[in-house]
């Protein structure tokens, strides 16, 4: 919203503040804004270092961080209850306390763990392993089904070619007789 807008001066008062939460947007506080507010203290990951602030909303917040997207929707930035986190933020409200993580007493308990990945687990993998397994185990079987019978039509095939090769060679013998008593035939008559 536009100073002028709200029918103030174009010189802005020294209690006036002016922030930019998100790209294309403009928020204004004013000293009465901020101070009737209860202060709260956010925290948000920011690399190996967590950042503090005691800011009357999370919007107020978030401008402070310089963030362009909302860090509490994704679970990135929380609110924090705990007394020994917040005495420092509090004591320095509006400014950005760094702290390297695990600088505290006191362990956090609060939500920022679930930014953290879970660690995997193995029993997607050990089911896969099993099916993979069983189907080994079943192909194998049905290979050496296979085989077998390709083994039994082997066999099979050499016993009947053995017999047409013997009645073969009884039909030859008895055609080539037949043959000559035909010629011895066809000659004497």
């Amino acid at each position: 919203m536009d100073p002028a807008a709200q029918g103030m001066s174009a010189a802005w008062p020294s209690w006036t503040t002016r922030i930019a939460p998100y790209e294309g947007s403009t928020v204004y506080l004013t000293r009465s804004i901020c101070m009737s507010r209860r202060l709260k203290v956010f925290r948000t990951n920011a690399g190996f270092y967590d950042a503090y602030i005691a800011a009357p909303s999370r919007l107020a917040a978030l401008a402070a961080w310089g963030a362009k997207g909302d860090l509490f929707a994704r679970e990135a930035a929380e609110e924090i209850t705990d007394p020994a986190l917040t005495a420092e933020p509090l004591a320095h409200p509006g400014e950005v306390i760094r702290k390297p993580r695990g600088s505290f007493s006191v362990p956090s308990t609060t939500g920022i763990g679930k930014l953290r990945k879970r660690l995997p687990s193995r029993v997607g993998l050990d089911k896969a392993e099993a099916a993979l397994a069983e189907f080994e185990k079943k192909a194998a079987a049905q290979l050496a089904a296979i085989t077998e019978r390709e083994e039994a039509l082997v066999r099979e095939r050499i016993e009947l070619e053995e017999r047409q090769r013997a009645a073969r060679e009884k039909l030859v013998k008895r055609r080539n007789l037949e043959q000559e008593k035909f010629e011895a035939m066809t000659t004497a008559s």
